[in-house]
């Protein structure tokens, strides 16, 4: 199955005309003719057959002829991770990530982040390619970059946690997360958080918890524990 992405669709729509670039890829690329069918989704949770009516690559144009509605999922995961040193890793979590399932994710900038900017448009299309490639139909939402004193101030349903290197009592995520449950879960810089943010995010009621005995990068900190709450809830 093919799948492409307008975040406008929605079921009152009868035709849809694509992007000249998707219908480049559509003509020229995947060598689509008029009577051929592909998907498309908004990003809500709709997924669309459509049947291709002319197949011009300025301007493919297709008849939707069927809709479906995904069924929301039972919790929400949102990811608040430092961005890394090099934008390729940070790219790649958010890639990952969103294959396995997350919800929301809020790039974190704290004491001792290498990368103090990210490029939230570029970010943004590697969101959108991930979640047509895993043929999901919900979109996650991507967050702009925000200091981390002004994030943790926020309101959160559900559990909170951090995951930090440093000393103190620790739980395991796997044996404090629970399903059906909400979850936002901080992971910061190379340099973990520092100990005033860390001191701070439980002040706020985040507790501390371990994502086993290795050292792990931020990126495969944040795959790694998205995939022990998606098995949680699966």
């Amino acid at each position: 199955m093919q799948l492409f992405y307008d975040p406008d669709l929605d079921n009152s729509a009868k035709t849809f005309t694509f992007p000249a670039q998707e219908s480049k890829h559509l003509v020229r690329v995947l060598r689509k003719r008029e009577g051929d069918r592909v998907h498309i989704t908004n990003g809500r949770g709709d997924l669309f057959q459509v049947e291709i009516l002319l197949a011009d690559p300025t301007g493919c144009r297709a008849q939707i002829i069927s809709h479906e509605r995904s069924v929301p999922k039972r919790f929400k995961l949102h990811l608040a991770v430092a961005p890394t040193k090099m934008n390729e890793r940070y790219e790649w979590m958010l890639e990952k990530a969103t294959e396995i399932g997350l919800d929301e994710i809020s790039p974190l900038r704290c004491d001792r982040s290498e990368r103090k900017t990210i490029k939230g448009d570029r970010l943004e299309k590697v969101v959108q390619a991930a979640m047509k490639q895993s043929l999901q139909t919900r979109l996650p939402l991507l967050h702009p970059l925000r200091p981390f004193e002004e994030f943790i101030a926020g309101d959160f349903p559900g559990l909170k946690f951090i995951a930090h290197c440093g000393t103190g009592d620790k739980m395991e995520l796997k044996r404090v997360a629970r399903a059906d449950t909400d979850i936002t879960l901080l992971i910061g810089p190379e340099g973990d958080f520092s100990p005033r943010e860390i001191a701070q995010a439980q002040a706020r009621g985040f507790v501390p918890i371990s994502l086993g005995n290795n050292r792990l990068r931020t990126e495969t900190a944040a795959i790694l524990a998205c995939a022990i709450i998606n098995t949680i809830n699966t």
